[in-house]
């Protein structure tokens, strides 16, 4: 058994606007992202790839993350986390301890112009399908955009992830 000392993590806060049509909820950021305090800033991440072929900007990737997240939001797309707090060693779903779910019905009841929730990845769809249960959005299962799901590829990836586009017109 090793004697480091786990904390607990801690999600980031929603990126949201009243606007928001389709929220995009991961589980818990990973180590690099938490070390940057941004979401998916782990280079081999493929979000920022995925989510720019959703909304039209295919160099999303290559801004400044700010300029990314103001490019989500004026296309109508948030960010959250469907954890907001575990333990967790590394940067694996499979590790999450102690989970505790965020508040997502809370942070739903302020986006009057939401239309669908995707869930991004496993164990997001796992936790955010528990909490939300029987809800009036459309909840979507995307395949995981972290570079540990590398069994499909990336172009399946896309084909499923552009299917969110049908909610933002």
């Amino acid at each position: 058994m090793s004697s480091e000392v786990e904390t607990r993590k801690q999600a980031f806060a929603p990126v949201v606007a009243p606007d928001t049509r389709v929220l995009i909820l991961g589980s818990l950021p990973g180590e690099a992202s938490l070390a940057a305090g941004r979401y998916y800033a782990h280079p081999r991440n493929r979000f920022w790839h995925l989510a720019g072929a959703v909304i039209g900007w295919a160099d999303l990737p290559e801004l400044a993350y700010e300029a990314r997240l103001a490019a989500l939001l004026s296309a109508g797309v948030g960010l959250w986390d469907t954890i907001a707090s575990a333990h967790r060693r590394g940067s694996l779903d499979a590790a999450i301890r102690e989970a505790e779910a965020a508040p997502l019905r809370d942070l739903l009841a302020t986006l009057p112009a939401l239309r669908a929730v995707a869930f991004n990845g496993a164990k997001s769809a796992q936790i955010g399908r528990r909490a939300l249960g029987d809800t009036d959005f459309a909840l979507i299962d995307l395949p995981s955009s972290s570079p540990a799901n590398a069994a499909i590829p990336l172009a399946a990836k896309q084909a499923r992830w552009l299917e969110l586009a049908e909610f933002l017109s």
